[in-house]
């Protein structure tokens, strides 16, 4: 059977870093690349036997997982970060899918939660991210939601695995914060077309919130589709006064 490398980015995961790293004990090696952290993340992760590498991540994710896939040392790898948890189910796939090595990349649903309740619509909805593949010609780009690149026909697994996303609304909203200027970030030095005041301050926004809440089915989570349609307009909002504010006063940014 092919050996596999599970690969962890973490900074000041003490809560999560235990469960997760138990979650993948099948592994053949664990890699945790801690950004620095403050907590004791390293010191967990070390102790249940992980191969643990710090480096500071400064905001790119990209090159953060370029250099966790350089540590790995089988032909497959395995993607999970600190908040997911692969169940028991899908562990037994994915080791069968070892065992058969097709060169499939192969994508796993995840069952995201929020305060450990599952969400089911809107914009934590369950989606599908490519997470088991070979190592072979894999690399990543983009410093934040990072674009995986592998010559490898996709393939769903069946069993899902669980995201336990946020844990509180400090959570979400640090996160909020963060992405909103890394994407302003991105946005820049993708030399992305200027910010218009009606299309991108105004009408994208509002359909952000129609997409996640109506189109999503996000209603269908009450109170919280409601907040969580509600956020992802300020964020969509925020992202492009951000970029508005790196392109017309890029000396405030530095």
């Amino acid at each position: 059977m092919n050996k596999l490398s599970a690969l962890i980015i973490a900074r000041n995961e003490e809560r999560n870093i235990a469960d997760c790293i138990n979650s993948v004990d099948f592994a053949d090696e664990i890699i945790v690349v801690d950004d620095l952290s403050t907590d004791k993340t390293a010191e967990i992760a070390t102790s249940l036997g992980a191969k643990v590498m710090q480096r500071a991540m400064n905001g790119d994710w990209g090159e953060q997982y370029n250099f966790a896939l350089q540590q790995a040392t089988h032909d497959w790898v395995l993607l999970i970060d600190a908040d997911e948890r692969i169940t028991p189910e899908l562990a037994q796939e994915i080791q069968q899918k070892l065992q058969d090595g097709e060169p499939f990349a192969y994508r796993i649903k995840r069952l995201n939660h929020f305060h450990r309740k599952p969400m089911r619509f809107g914009t934590l909805h369950p989606d599908f991210v490519t997470r088991l593949l070979p190592k072979k010609d894999f690399y990543f780009t983009g410093r934040v939601h990072s674009q995986l690149h592998y010559p490898y026909t996709e393939k769903n697994l069946k069993n899902p695995m669980l995201h336990y996303t946020y844990d509180n609304w400090d959570a979400y909203y640090r996160k909020f914060d963060s992405y909103s200027k890394l994407m302003a970030i991105r946005y820049q030095e993708e030399n992305k077309k200027s910010v218009y005041f009606l299309r991108d301050i105004v009408l994208r926004p509002i359909w952000a919130f129609l997409k996640v809440y109506v189109f999503n089915l996000g209603f269908l989570d009450g109170k919280l589709g409601w907040i969580f349609a509600m956020n992802h307009y300020f964020y969509t909002m925020t992202k492009y006064v951000r970029f508005y504010e790196h392109q017309h006063y890029p000396k405030d940014n530095q």
